[in-house]
């Protein structure tokens, strides 16, 4: 099976966000222009990390990140404590995490540094910093190539440390760029009205099919991930008997729920892999397990449950030919997730279900129920409306015979 998606993650991982820019002249606005930027998948930590910071260092993707931040100079601009632009900055801004006096939240004097409130999204670190603003890049493109450098402006928080110690980040890493609803995310301040953004696509412009078939986000006031209702769950075509509101999201303490992640924790390190709350996991694991009984089984390796003889395992289009796991949403859609998706090569004998456990040590209060992890994200092409609050996806790429490595980075000149 070397030629399935599970061997080649050793290697970087290409993807591709796509955001909306309007550049500005002294005739004013003309229409907006989509840029992108490549994603990468770091192999240590399973993390992806996105090169849009000037410079080309990269940051990693948080999609339930509050906001941008990132390495400063000692020397750096600071935004008034008192300006609009404070304000406006720290509105809604998560600080929960953060250890807080009278000091830290008011301005002793109108030209203090504005303070913010920058997290590590694996370790749960928090550090009060100041606010600058950041010269990002990335690329213009028509949706077949980069067409030319894309230079722009986005508020963040200067990193410290702090928040780099054992900090289980990518060892090149210089931050975090947050993609959530709230408005000091990245994609909230640097698209154009109307704000879409993709994931992993093929091709930044999304087809009518995708348009047309939107899923509503389901709103936590306290959070700005991407929670999405999944009413039931299917293992080759059969309801998985998971407790009565098992996927329920409480919209007032926000436990449960199923959120996209890209930085999840499984025993306090990060993790591409879905985790789901026990009551979700056994049963899933039970059902697939009885799917594929007539699979030989292999030794379990951590940190899966399940494994099977790689030997024995035969393939398909969309990976390895096992049960399909369907997931139930709103207005009637199912998201199919195939061999390729819920199986990962280990070894060269062994595949493993690449669901886990969700850990004492990964639940807080708060926590939801299925953390859906970018392992099974990979090779969709998902499509983020943050202004109808809606997010739609594609099948999955290996279907049509593509994947988002195939997107062609080479820069073709504008005529």
């Amino acid at each position: 099976m070397s030629s399935l998606r599970s061997s080649s993650l050793a290697l970087v991982l290409w993807l591709v966000l796509a955001l909306s820019w309007s550049p500005t002249t002294q005739a004013g606005d003309v229409p907006s222009i989509p840029i992108l930027a490549p994603l990468g998948k770091d192999p240590a930590t399973t993390l992806y990390t996105i090169s849009i910071k000037h410079g080309g260092l990269p940051l990693v993707v948080d999609l339930s990140g509050p906001l941008y931040w990132s390495r400063c100079p000692p020397v750096h601009r600071t935004i008034p404590c008192h300006s609009n632009a404070c304000q406006t900055f720290n509105q809604g801004l998560p600080r929960e995490t953060c250890s807080l006096t009278a000091a830290h939240t008011k301005c002793t004097n109108p030209n203090d540094p504005c303070p913010t409130y920058p997290g590590n999204p694996i370790t749960g670190q928090c550090a009060i910093t100041d606010a600058t603003t950041f010269t990002l890049s990335a690329y213009g493109t028509n949706g077949r190539n980069p067409l030319f450098p894309v230079t722009f402006m986005a508020l963040g928080a200067c990193s410290n440390e702090y928040l780099f110690m054992g900090s289980q980040l990518p060892a090149d890493s210089w931050g975090v760029a947050g993609m959530s609803r709230l408005p000091q995310s990245l994609p909230t301040q640097v698209a154009s009205h109307p704000r879409p953004f993709q994931l992993m696509a093929a091709s930044p412009e999304p087809d009518d099919g995708l348009r047309q078939n939107q899923v509503p986000f389901l709103n936590y006031s306290n959070n700005g991930g991407y929670y999405l209702r999944v009413n039931g769950i299917n293992v080759n075509s059969e309801p998985v008997a998971l407790p009565a509101g098992a996927l329920d999201l409480n919209a007032g303490s926000g436990e449960g729920g199923v959120i996209l992640s890209t930085t999840q924790q499984y025993a306090g390190r990060a993790a591409s892999y879905t985790t789901l709350r026990s009551d979700i996991y056994r049963p899933l694991l039970k059902a697939f397990d009885a799917a594929t009984s007539g699979i030989p089984r292999a030794p379990a390796v951590e940190p899966f449950e399940l494994c099977y003889q790689a030997s024995a395992l035969g393939s398909t289009r969309l990976g390895y030919a096992v049960a399909n796991i369907e997931l139930l949403l709103d207005n009637g859609r199912t998201w199919l997730i195939p061999g390729g998706s819920s199986l990962v090569q280990v070894n060269g004998n062994t595949v493993c279900f690449a669901f886990l456990e969700m850990t004492t040590i990964s639940r807080v209060p708060g926590s939801p129920a299925v953390q859906f992890g970018g392992y099974q994200l990979e090779d969709y092409l998902l499509f983020f409306d943050l202004d109808k609050e809606t997010f739609s996806f594609s099948g999955p790429l290996a279907g049509i015979r593509t994947s988002c490595s195939n997107f062609n980075f080479t820069m073709t000149p504008v005529s």
